[in-house]
């Protein structure tokens, strides 16, 4: 049997693990796992050697922004950034776009703008804000992937908060996931004006994940809806999810690469770059969330990905109460993590497993995430032992704004495929998902 192409690693990860293996794909999907030494014959026939072959990793929480708010990021510049770190498949959430997509009306506007310009395949997630529990079952039969909601103030108008009772209507709305960012507004004070990076830390304190996952966890042992809290923070707040998880209430949570590689020990006053929402925390707290990630407890890693022009950031002033609350990272979210998994002992198949495997089982994309016959041929080369210096000059993102700026970390993207196709950065060829028929 002859493929289109041919990928073979001394050290492919697997869904058993880690092996040498030879990929063959044909018509964009894997079509042959094989011994690394087997003959195939194929059109194109790359031999990675020691670089790793990885699936491509899936994104669930991107914030691309475009329409709306373009000049802060858009589908190309996101994509580009994406593929060139190694992921292959993307979820936007569903604000800081204009209009938010709270209604399949403004669902097709972000279609339209994102059509032809994806580097990566790309889907959506809806909203839930006041006033739209009426647009929810629509929303849902128009393929987006479950909705997000907030507990607290968003940060832009028009993406309100909902409370716990209408939290607990818009699950009772619909079948479907529900994300969401989970801090208690009565936990949460302004932040004063100033430099002061841990004047910014005690504005946002670990009692407020803590009390808003508690409003999650019940929300959910009332309904009986699937749940998933964002871009936890707090390790704290990991005892009520495993317990209410041992009680059968369907709940799965994220962290991100930030939070397990920064800490607010080495988070400099003024530098507002690293300001996010929840706040990087101190480094016991992020020795905790690890150990989470290790015995499953956290079940992936995604990015958070929420770029703004760079005036935003207030680096004129380094006031942490005026700056946008965001880190640009999709890039570098593999190496992030990588660099900080293997100094505690982890493996490339654990990495795989919180940033591709997990995520796409998140989103009910089964042909993502994995090397396995009949997945969607989205295949990474990494060179797993290569450093680099984050020269923010060198992010395709549409702002090179970073924390990471400076760093060096482990693990460089050689090559990325999507479904078979090298990506380049020239065509795009991405395509919008829709959830049930991905």
């Amino acid at each position: 049997m002859s493929y289109d192409l041919v990928v073979r690693s001394r050290r492919a990860v697997l869904p058993g693990g880690q092996r040498p293996a030879a990929i063959g794909v044909r018509a964009g999907r894997i079509a042959a796992l094989a011994g690394y030494d087997e003959p195939l014959d194929a059109g194109v026939d790359e031999d990675l050697g020691d670089v790793a072959l990885l699936p491509g990793l899936v994104d669930t929480h991107v914030h691309v922004n475009e329409p709306g708010r373009t000049e802060w990021e858009g589908f190309a510049s996101a994509t580009r950034a994406a593929a060139a770190g190694g992921v292959t498949t993307l979820i936007d959430m569903p604000l800081n776009s204009v209009p938010p997509t709270v209604t399949v009306a403004a669902l097709e506007t972000k279609r339209a703008a994102a059509r032809g310009r994806c580097h990566v395949d790309v889907g959506f997630w809806g909203g839930v804000v006041p006033g739209n529990l009426g647009d929810l079952v629509a929303l849902d039969r128009a393929g987006v992937f479950g909705f997000k909601a907030f507990l607290v103030d968003s940060g832009v108008p028009e993406f309100p908060p909902v409370d716990a009772d209408l939290l607990e209507q818009a699950l009772r709305t619909v079948d479907a996931l529900f994300v969401v960012h989970a801090e208690d507004p009565g936990s949460v004070r302004q932040s004063p004006p100033s430099p002061r990076y841990a004047d910014f830390v005690a504005s946002r304190p670990p009692a407020a994940e803590r009390s808003a996952v508690a409003t999650v966890v019940a929300a959910a042992r009332r309904t009986g809806a699937r749940v998933h809290v964002l871009h936890l923070s707090s390790a704290g707040a990991l005892p009520e999810l495993v317990a209410a998880r041992a009680d059968g209430v369907r709940l799965s949570v994220e962290t991100c690469p930030h939070y397990l590689a920064l800490t607010a020990e080495q988070v400099p006053d003024g530098a507002t770059e690293f300001k996010c929402c929840p706040p990087i925390r101190d480094r016991d707290n992020q020795d905790r969330l690890w150990a989470a990630l290790a015995d499953g407890t956290v079940d992936c890693v995604v990015s958070d990905h929420s770029p703004c022009p760079p005036e935003l950031k207030r680096a004129d002033t380094g006031d942490f109460a005026a700056a946008w609350g965001g880190v640009a990272s999709v890039q570098l979210s593999l190496p992030v993590v990588w660099t900080q998994a293997r100094r505690r002992g982890h493996g490339l198949a654990d990495v795989v497993g919180w940033m591709a495997t997990g995520p796409a089982n998140l989103a009910g994309l089964p042909s993502k995430g994995r090397l396995a016959v009949g997945c969607d041929a989205d295949l990474v080369a990494f060179d797993a032992d290569a450093g680099f210096r984050v020269e923010p000059g060198l992010l395709h993102h549409r702002h090179p704004v970073t924390p990471y700026a400076g760093q060096q970390l482990t693990g460089v993207v050689r090559a990325t495929w999507l479904r078979g196709e090298p990506v380049t950065g020239d065509a795009p060829r991405g395509r919008l998902l829709r959830a049930g028929a991905a």
